[in-house]
């Protein structure tokens, strides 16, 4: 894990992957509102199939792992994942 900008621990959460993506019923992933993960924002209107990377990292593969996460500017930022 890796905490960047000014954030600080109070700043960071852990939460669950369904807390910020939900798996829809024909298999691609949607974030739940905006986010940013990888460099790349992604809205609520955005579904991605698996194997599809965000700024190289291919968000299928963390389904049912927990984030790392800092909601800055109206988005939720994605600052690490817990393995």
């Amino acid at each position: 894990m890796n905490i960047q900008d000014h954030a600080t621990m109070n700043d960071i959460e852990r939460v669950r992957f369904d807390r910020v993506f939900r798996l829809m019923p024909n298999g691609t992933i949607a974030p739940r509102r905006r986010v940013r993960m990888g460099g790349v924002s992604l809205n609520p209107k955005m579904a991605f199939a698996r194997g599809v990377t965000f700024g190289g990292v291919d968000v299928s593969r963390y389904v049912g792992h927990d984030l790392q996460v800092e909601e800055k500017d109206d988005e939720l930022v994605v600052r690490g994942i817990y393995k």
